[in-house]
């Protein structure tokens, strides 16, 4: 389930999915994506995403990621919490992999615990994340880090995700939770201002050659290659078609 609740100007958001370490289902994807406006309704002028437990989020849930709703949901998701019209602050409590990742760099800004960790393994599945999604790693934490995590499949902890700028300041939800408390102080016309020219500069779509590999990768052989693979309990053996 997804908790909400604003205390003093402050919205928080818990993905609360302990037993699958808050991995992301359609019905979380929805609850997210309705829990941002719900938060600002009720007067939040800063908002905190985390997770419950040990994991801030494993990532796409595998029961649902191949299903045809899935990437909608996870894309409407990521959309609501970038496109909020006040700052939205990720504590990152633990692993953020794949679509953790993803809704980490969704928000403005990200504190992150000691057990944070960082990954987008899709390369070793044969799914794809959208430009969007590689821009702003790129935007937030240079080529270097987009290259590892992307490319190389790498995983990156968080000592070293401060370093290079995916994570803003180290520290705890209390952490987390101060830092959007001293946002509501701030002048919400100037923050929106900020965060929609921010924005701008980030995007990445409308460009069709993007557009197609994007979804050809959805389309792939290999990715059903890397489904089959899991259920199988193997390595997948991808063709490149």
């Amino acid at each position: 389930m997804i908790t909400v609740s604003v205390a003093e100007g402050v919205g928080l958001i818990e993905l609360d999915r302990q037993e699958r370490r808050n991995a992301l289902d359609v019905e979380h994807c929805l609850g997210l994506a309705d829990a941002v406006p719900a938060v600002i309704a009720d007067g939040a002028r800063a908002i905190v995403v985390t997770g419950a437990g040990t994991s801030f989020c494993s990532g796409a849930d595998f029961a649902e990621v191949y299903t045809d709703g899935f990437r909608t949901a996870l894309y409407r998701a990521l959309r609501t919490v970038s496109a909020a019209p006040v700052p939205v602050v990720a504590a990152v409590n633990g692993p953020a992999i794949g679509a953790g990742t993803q809704l980490a760099i969704a928000a403005d800004l990200r504190v992150g615990a000691p057990s944070a960790i960082f990954g987008v393994p899709t390369a070793r599945i044969g799914l794809a994340v959208d430009p969007w999604t590689i821009r702003r790693l790129d935007q937030l934490a240079g080529g270097a880090t987009a290259r590892s995590l992307l490319l190389a499949c790498d995983q990156v902890p968080v000592e070293l995700a401060h370093a290079r700028g995916l994570v803003d300041r180290l520290g705890d939800r209390a952490a987390a939770l101060a830092l959007a408390a001293d946002l509501t102080t701030m002048a919400p016309l100037t923050l929106r201002y900020n965060k929609l020219v921010l924005e701008r500069v980030d995007l990445a779509v409308g460009d069709p050659e993007l557009e197609s590999a994007f979804e050809g990768c959805w389309a792939s052989a290999d990715l059903r290659e890397g489904q089959q693979a899991r259920a199988e309990k193997r390595a997948p053996v991808f063709t490149g078609r």
